[in-house]
């Protein structure tokens, strides 16, 4: 895997100047298979198709704590405005806890995410270019 690229989509992620599909686009690029988002432990870590795997922190200042219930619909809100209104990572981060998700999995080349709460429930959006 190009770590050079992963840590500055990384950077580009943390400060809202790079969508999502950009972020796909780059990390496929650099080797990376599928991410991985802990909301509780504030990292993000890539694995790569040849087992390479580097991590990166979420370093946001005053976020919310991850909710006791997971609420599926504000998490499918939260991903609509960004697919839609292009909102930034910050403002998904912090709408997403507050929905009660824990952490993800960004699943590049199968193109879907894997969202979960601190009780096991989850959700799985697809990418929207992608065939399900």
């Amino acid at each position: 895997m190009n770590t050079q690229i992963i840590l500055s989509v990384s950077r580009h992620t943390l400060a809202g100047t790079m969508s999502f599909p950009e972020v796909v686009a780059s990390l496929l690029e650099a080797g990376v298979e599928y991410y991985h988002v802990d909301y509780i432990s504030r990292r993000k870590t890539f694995y790569g198709s040849d087992g390479d795997v580097a991590s990166t922190a979420i370093d946001y200042e005053d976020l919310p704590h991850v909710a006791a219930d997971f609420c599926v619909e504000g998490v499918r809100e939260a991903i609509r405005d960004s697919q839609l209104n292009g909102q930034k990572f910050r403002d998904f981060t912090h709408r997403v806890m507050d929905a009660g998700v824990q952490g993800y999995i960004a699943f590049l080349r199968g193109k879907r995410v894997t969202y979960w709460g601190r009780q096991g429930d989850q959700h799985t959006e697809w990418f929207p270019d992608a065939k399900n």
